[in-house]
């Protein structure tokens, strides 16, 4: 028996327990590992409120809460290819396994080597905000020179979003609270804080023009409200909000294999895509590290040290 981090039914923070489970078995394609770090996303806790119970693999109550991490092979399914019982792994667990655990189940096709080098901790980060980035900035395919507009830069997702857009010498503004200030500057941003006035207003200042392309991580009303300073609607790229298509965008293409993982994970290790780890949590204090993320009082990437 594991102890486990997850929900007895879908709601709000009230339905989440701690649960001893048994050492899952890797079915078919799937790899078990030791969890050494988990990484906390906010597609976590819409998975626990039930906005997409397609990612819940279909297993029973009480489910444990994760999509990403980082860890040791303990055994193999059938049919894994590429990865051996002892190798440090990263990826997705897209079949319902959780990751806020002490053993958990990846997709193998989804998992990734870790490059020697490259922390567990980096590595738990890469799997959502790391090939995010990555997909998102691809799909726009903008040359050097060009203008982006990150809504939501201050988080996980949005920094690495903005770090390589700055590493593709596009120039970059960025959306974010007065906190998310100081992060977003450091790595080259032109920050617009949404709280101290009209920010449509402030993104024309910057870019009379309008801007080449947009990142959302927002949602909802914020995206709306930004979407019009886009040259084109086509290159407004939202990566929460599938309601993007209704105003002319795009949501982000997502590519989940291993391919995409070992690049994230060279553009980590090569610093350019390094992820801001602003807070470590043990697995005892998964409901902290979660509800702060579920909050949006984070800046940057928070995780879950388990081993």
């Amino acid at each position: 028996m594991g102890q486990a981090w997850g929900f007895g039914r879908y709601g709000g923070p009230e339905v989440q327990e701690f649960f001893d489970r048994p050492e899952p078995v890797p079915g078919r394609g799937e790899v078990l590992i030791r969890v050494d770090v988990a990484g906390v996303n906010p597609l976590d806790h819409m998975v626990r409120s039930g906005l997409v119970p397609g990612l819940d693999g279909g297993r029973p109550f009480p489910r444990v809460l994760g999509m990403e991490a980082a860890g040791t092979v303990l055994a193999l399914g059938e049919g894994v290819d590429g990865l051996e019982v002892g190798d440090a792994v990263f990826g997705f667990a897209l079949t319902g396994g959780g990751t806020y655990a002490e053993t958990t189940v990846l997709s193998a096709p989804n998992t990734a080597r870790i490059p020697v080098g490259l922390s567990a901790t980096v590595a738990a980060t890469l799997p959502v905000a790391g090939t995010t980035a990555v997909d998102a900035l691809d799909q726009l395919g903008f040359p050097a020179g060009a203008t982006v507009l990150v809504n939501g830069v201050g988080g996980g997702v949005g920094l690495l979003v903005a770090r390589l857009a700055v590493e593709r010498e596009l120039r970059v503004i960025g959306i974010g609270s007065t906190a998310k200030r100081e992060p977003a500057e450091a790595i080259g941003v032109r920050f617009i804080d949404y709280t101290a006035g009209d920010v449509v207003a402030a993104a024309r200042e910057l870019v009379p023009d309008g801007f080449d392309g947009i990142v959302d991580l927002v949602g909802g009303t914020s995206l709306r409200t930004v979407a019009p300073l886009a040259k084109d609607s086509h290159n407004v790229i939202a990566v929460g909000d599938m309601s993007v298509p209704e105003i002319g965008g795009r949501f982000v293409a997502r590519r989940l294999d291993r391919e995409n993982l070992e690049r994230a994970a060279r553009l980590a290790l090569d610093g350019v895509l390094p992820p801001v780890i602003t807070a470590v949590h043990p697995l005892a204090d998964a409901p902290a590290a979660l509800a702060t993320v579920e909050n949006g009082h984070t800046s940057g990437k928070v995780v879950i040290k388990v081993a």
